[in-house]
C-alpha cells in the first residue's frame, strides 16, 4: 500500500482521537454499522479530497466499512492533523496522502496520488480533485459514477463548470443540503474559527471590535459566537438583503474600507478573492489581527500585504506572522490566509460534522443506487434522505417531534377551508 504520511509512529495517539470523536457522532455510527452488513459499496474505489481529521477518519472508516477501496488526500497544505493520517494508514490501512504544512507541489502531487486511485466515485473539499481530473485526467470521466462536495466554494465552482459544460459526470452538492449548511457551517465554522483566532492570538474578545466579512450561513455563525464572547461585531457585505439581515440581527454594517479603520480582529467568510486588499492595509488600524475562514487561501491579498510591508516577521507566535508597515503600524496575519479553524486549531466539533458526514455518506450509496440515471449537474440531496439523517440526529440527542394527525394533513393539503 502506498501513503505519504509525516510519521508512522504517531498512529497510536492518532487513533485515540479517531475513537473519541466516534463517541459523539451517533448518526455516522449507525451507517457504518448498516453499510458493513449490506456492502453498497462493493467493487469501487473512491478518492477523497478532504481535511484529514478525526471527524473525517470516521467518514472514511464508514465508507470502508461499505466495501469501498477508499483513498484519502489533502484539501488544504495546513488542515491536515498528521496523527490521524498515520492511524488511518497503520491501523486502518487506508492510504493517505497528506502531510501538515505540504507545499504547493506536494499538494498537488498528493491529488494526483488520490487520482492513480482511478476512483468510481470522488469527494471533494473545493473542488480541486474535481478540477485536476476534468483539466488533466479524460480517460477518467466515463468511470466516475459522481462526485460529492462539501463546501460552498467547491459548489460555486461546480456550477461554474456545469454552466460551461465542462462537468463531465454528475456532482451531489453536500455543501447545500439543510443537514449540512445550516448546522455545519453556522454552529461548526462560528465555533471553531473562534477556537482557531484564540489559539494562534491568544488575544481577548470581549470588547474587542471584531470585523466578520460575509454574512452567509459561516458568517452568521461566526458573528453570533464573536458576539456571545463579548465582542462588537461589524459585518461588511456585498448582498443588500443579507445586510438587512446582519443589521436587523443587532449587527453594524459597513463597507471594509470604513470597518478597517476601527477593526482590532478581521474574518474573511466569504469565498471570495482580495477581500482584504491593499487599499485596507493602507488605513487599516494598528495591531490588528486578520484572518481567514473560507476554503481558499484567496480572501486576503498577501501579495499586496507582502508589498505593503517593510518587513515580515515570521513566526512570532505559532500560526502568527508579523507585517511591519512603512508608518510603523503592524499587521498581525494568523495562518497564513488559510482556513484559520483548521490551520491553528482543530476543525468543528465530532457532534455537527456527524450530520455533514451522514449527509456525505448517504449521498455516495444515492449515486451508487441511481447510476446512469443522473445527468452531468450539480443536484441536491432528495429531501427523504435529508428527513432520515436529522430525525436520527435528533433522536440521538434526546429529543422527539409532533408529527400530523390526519385532520391536520388534510388541511394542509387542501384549499376548501377559508376564512
Amino acid at each position: 500500500m502506498k501513503f505519504d504520511i509525516k510519521d508512522e509512529k504517531l498512529a497510536p495517539a492518532g487513533k485515540k482521537r479517531i475513537l473519541w470523536a466516534d463517541r459523539d457522532m451517533p448518526v455516522l455510527a449507525a451507517i457504518r454499522e448498516r453499510f458493513a452488513k449490506e456492502k453498497p459499496f462493493a467493487g469501487l474505489r473512491m478518492s477523497c479530497c478532504l481535511h484529514v481529521t478525526a471527524e473525517t477518519a470516521n467518514l472514511v472508516r464508514a465508507l470502508q466499512a461499505g466495501g469501498a477501496e477508499v483513498a484519502l488526500v489533502a484539501s488544504n497544505p495546513l488542515s491536515t492533523q498528521d496523527d490521524i493520517a498515520a492511524s488511518l494508514v497503520i491501523d486502518y490501512k487506508i492510504p493517505v496522502f497528506a502531510i501538515k504544512g505540504e507545499d504547493n507541489k506536494t499538494y498537488y502531487s498528493h491529488i494526483e496520488s488520490g487520482i492513480a486511485h482511478s476512483p468510481h466515485i470522488t469527494m471533494d473539499d473545493g473542488a480541486d480533485l474535481v478540477s485536476e481530473i476534468l483539466k488533466k485526467h479524460p480517460e477518467l470521466h466515463k468511470q466516475i459514477l459522481a462526485s460529492m462536495e462539501e463546501t460552498t466554494t467547491g459548489v460555486i465552482r461546480l456550477k461554474a463548470m456545469e454552466k460551461d459544460n465542462i462537468l463531465k459526470f454528475p456532482v451531489i452538492a453536500v455543501n447545500d443540503a439543510q443537514t449540512k449548511h445550516m448546522f455545519d457551517n453556522r454552529y461548526g465554522t462560528g465555533q471553531s474559527t473562534i477556537d482557531g483566532i484564540i489559539r494562534a492570538s491568544g488575544v481577548l474578545l470581549a470588547g474587542k471590535t471584531f470585523v466578520v466579512a460575509g454574512y452567509g450561513w459561516c458568517g452568521r455563525g461566526l458573528a453570533d459566537r464573536a458576539r456571545g464572547l463579548g465582542a462588537n461585531v461589524i459585518v461588511t457585505e456585498i448582498n443588500y438583503i443579507k445586510a438587512i439581515e446582519a443589521a436587523m440581527d443587532g449587527f453594524r454594517v459597513m463597507p471594509m474600507l470604513d470597518a478597517v479603520k476601527e477593526a482590532e480582529i478581521i474574518c474573511t467568510v466569504t469565498g471570495n478573492t482580495n477581500v482584504l486588499d491593499a487599499h485596507h492595509f493602507k488605513v487599516m488600524k494598528d495591531s490588528c489581527y486578520i484572518c481567514n475562514s473560507g476554503h481558499f487561501d484567496v480572501e486576503i491579498n498577501l501579495d499586496a500585504l507582502q508589498k505593503a510591508s517593510s518587513k515580515v516577521e515570521k513566526n512570532i507566535r505559532n500560526f502568527v506572522n508579523a507585517y511591519y508597515m512603512n508608518d510603523g503600524r503592524v499587521i498581525y496575519l494568523l495562518g497564513e490566509g488559510r482556513l484559520i479553524n483548521l490551520a491553528a486549531a482543530e476543525g468543528h466539533p465530532a457532534s455537527v460534522m456527524d450530520m455533514s458526514f451522514a449527509t456525505q455518506a448517504l449521498s455516495c450509496e444515492y449515486v451508487v443506487k441511481n447510476k446512469g440515471k443522473l445527468q452531468n449537474k450539480v443536484y441536491l440531496l432528495p429531501e427523504a434522505l435529508e428527513t432520515e439523517i436529522a430525525a436520527t440526529k435528533l433522536a440521538s440527542m434526546g429529543f422527539n417531534i409532533d408529527t400530523l394527525t390526519e385532520e391536520q394533513h388534510k388541511y394542509l393539503t387542501s384549499w376548501e377551508v377559508g376564512t
